[in-house]
């Protein structure tokens, strides 16, 4: 449904309005007469921003994917010239089917126009006639959840108000593809439930999914795939779970150079100082093992450590095949470990999760608290297990949860 190839993206900031008036006449001149003038001129005079260096990807019908990336790392540029409301500089973008896109409030209204007017207005933007609109228009309304201001213009809407309509239009054109740029977040808690309530239901319909933001769960539970950008280029790429690791961890290095220079791509296998898992299996069994509802496993590790943690823990985690963190343990490390360098640990967990394909994830931080974090090591796929037996009698979902039931 989307393809993007080599996507670049410059901008040209001008030292003074006369030079932007310049420069493009001196490029039509100049340039073909006297090339290294013109470049002497143009560096003087024109200094270039890239927000997107050679970004490529491709998104298949009904597939979901999240960017992520720190402020400036060029995320909305990438959804606005997918959207065809930017040109990129380099680069070509195909895109197949209707397009639906939430990149900024209020993006695609009139402020003078009524919510009615502004939902024919924008509805008809995105393709829709009028007699279509027409059979969409009482659960747009429904959904949007505004009451009277409806009728009022939408200038005089709180920014709540907007991302409700907005939202509420977008989903109920059917597009073949939606993009949403951060803009849940401004609802409130309520509204985001029923958006992404929403998002279920239309991505179970076969629509693509192009999703920003800076909420990681939600990333983590509505887009399969993600990409990690930095400074405008793609630097990791895969599971939303294995890309969210690495955003955390460039995140965490980049407040610790106070906002130096950008780090690379993280590899799944990632280690420092020591700090690795050196062997795990499941007793009995290897490192992968297909096994019935309730049975009760034995994960051993083999670790070594280095010297440089001064609180160290491993944490364990149970992640689906989305890269989705099911759950897990922060299981801190004893001194006397710590101080051999080395040391084995055995997890024990009854195996209650439905049906399906489940890996196990392992990481070594270092964590004096929750709110400090630093990761030393993290290795995915050493362990999966596969859970042969269909239990949706016994409870609905991943895994299941002790309630006590009673009727009165």
């Amino acid at each position: 449904m989307i393809r993007v190839k080599n996507i670049s993206k410059t901008y040209n900031l001008w030292s003074s309005p006369l030079s932007r008036l310049f420069m493009p006449l001196a490029h039509r001149i100049l340039r073909p007469v006297a090339p290294t003038r013109y470049e002497t001129l143009y560096k003087k005079y024109c200094q270039e921003i890239v927000a997107l260096e050679n970004v490529s990807f491709t998104l298949d019908r009904g597939d979901s994917l999240g960017i992520i990336g720190l402020n400036g790392s060029g995320k909305s540029t990438l959804l606005q010239i997918i959207a065809g409301t930017l040109s990129a500089s380099a680069g070509e973008v195909e895109t197949r089917g209707r397009i639906a896109a939430l990149l900024e409030l209020g993006s695609g209204f009139d402020p003078e126009f009524t919510g009615k007017e502004n939902v024919y207005l924008n509805a008809a933007i995105l393709g829709l006639t009028e007699q279509e609109v027409d059979a969409r228009y009482d659960s747009i309304v429904s959904f949007a959840d505004i009451g009277d201001a409806i009728d009022h213009p939408v200038k005089t809407y709180s920014s709540g108000m907007m991302v409700r309509l907005a939202f509420a239009v977008q989903v109920h054109v059917e597009p073949e593809i939606l993009i949403v740029d951060e803009a849940l977040a401004v609802g409130d808690a309520r509204f985001q439930a029923k958006a992404l309530s929403k998002l279920d239901t239309i991505l179970a319909d076969g629509t693509t999914l192009l999703f920003v933001g800076h909420d990681l769960n939600t990333v983590k539970a509505f887009c399969r795939q993600a990409v990690l950008l930095d400074r405008g280029r793609v630097i990791a790429q895969g599971l939303s779970d294995d890309v969210v690791a690495e955003y955390l961890l460039l995140a965490q290095k980049n407040q610790n150079k106070d906002g130096g220079a950008s780090v690379s791509s993280v590899p799944r296998g990632f280690s420092s100082d020591g700090y690795q898992v050196t062997s795990a299996k499941i007793a009995g069994y290897g490192e992968h093992a297909d096994i019935a509802y309730g049975t009760e496993i034995s994960i051993d590790l083999e670790v070594s450590l280095g010297s440089t943690a001064s609180a160290p823990y491993m944490i364990f985690d149970v992640v689906d095949p989305r890269g989705l963190q099911l759950t897990g343990q922060r299981i801190p490390i004893p001194t006397e470990v710590r101080e051999a360098s080395e040391g084995n640990l055995s997890i024990r967990l009854t195996c209650s999760f439905q049906q399906g394909l489940y890996r196990c994830r392992f990481r070594i931080v270092d964590a004096p608290s929750l709110a400090e974090s630093r990761m030393m090591s993290r290795q995915d796929g050493l362990i999966s297990i596969y859970m042969l037996d269909d239990v949706r009698e016994k409870f609905t979902g991943i895994f299941h949860v002790p309630l006590h039931c009673e009727w009165s």
